[in-house]
């Protein structure tokens, strides 16, 4: 069974997140399990994690309860799990050592420089740890999940594409996203950094309604990825990523990281060789049967 887990630490935050993992698994069918990580049990109450519920009688499903769960259906199945620790950090890692998962649903509050350094990242450190596909919501971004309602916005989505790593897992992603989203209509823009004539082929699915367009752009790579999701506003970021790949690396975060901190919308990381690409995001066949092969003047 595909696993979504979304940490959770009770804020507003954090509810913009939670939406988009519980409809995530409502649609794929897919276990979800909401982590909350605590020093101290005493004083947590299980009525504080999001309320599966409400928000899914809000969206128009039924919910009934199942013992240590909760249920739709035979389909979704919801567990909340209360864990101690020093830090959220190790202490979801540690269960996704136990617990194998495709995706994580994180909200992130896109911080850099200063206000960096005092302030210690959860959600970064937890996708790179983990090495699984991980969907980030900015804090300042609404999503592309509405909490009111569960409707689902994904017309523009972005995936910068390069050489290295590897575009295609990217592209099989962004695909089985809106399909799995059932998102009839979208354009997706490749966008490569870069000459014209070093843009690299990627597979793309044949299916009405989705345009696929490439776009090669002069710059520095951040810059430009965040300028294409600005011009007009994207709905979605999805990248391919490998993490840290040296010492400045190290110190600035990867490329991916970087785009993070100032993305306007949600962003997909999908590292190369996670569970979830082994697999495919809602257990999509792939795109070779019916796809064909676009790069700049193609």
């Amino acid at each position: 069974m595909f696993r979504i887990l979304h940490p959770t630490d009770f804020s507003p935050e954090s509810e913009v997140a939670f939406a988009h993992a519980l409809k995530l698994a409502l649609v794929s069918g897919a276990e979800l399990n909401l982590v909350h990580v605590t020093r101290q049990s005493a004083g947590v109450s299980w009525e504080e994690f999001p309320e599966v519920r409400r928000t899914l009688e809000r969206w128009g499903a039924a919910a009934e309860r199942v013992p240590g769960a909760e249920a739709v259906g035979n389909e979704l199945r919801v567990g909340k799990i209360l864990g101690v620790g020093a830090g959220p950090v190790g202490s979801i890692v540690d269960y996704l050592e136990a617990h194998p998962t495709e995706l994580i649903v994180l909200a992130t509050h896109q911080r850099e420089g200063i206000e960096r350094w005092l302030h210690r990242a959860t959600a970064e450190p937890i996708a790179r740890r983990s090495h699984e596909m991980t969907l980030f919501v900015p804090a300042r971004a609404t999503g592309f999940v509405s909490l009111a309602t569960g409707v689902v916005n994904v017309r523009r989505v972005v995936v910068p594409i390069d050489h290295e790593p590897a575009p295609q897992p990217a592209v099989e992603a962004a695909a089985t996203l809106l399909e799995g989203l059932d998102c009839t209509e979208a354009s997706v823009i490749l966008a490569h950094v870069g000459e014209e004539a070093t843009v690299p082929r990627v597979r793309v699915p044949e299916r009405g309604g989705w345009r696929w367009e490439m776009s090669a752009r002069r710059g520095e790579p951040v810059e430009e990825i965040i300028r294409a999701a600005a011009e007009p506003p994207a709905d979605l970021i999805v990248m391919t990523t490998q993490g840290h790949l040296g010492f400045l690396d190290a110190l600035r975060g990867s490329t991916t990281e970087r785009v993070l901190r100032r993305s306007p919308c949600p962003v997909l990381a999908v590292p190369v060789g996670s569970r979830a690409m082994s697999r495919l995001f809602f257990d999509r066949e792939g795109v070779d049967a019916n796809s064909e092969s676009v790069r700049e003047g193609s």
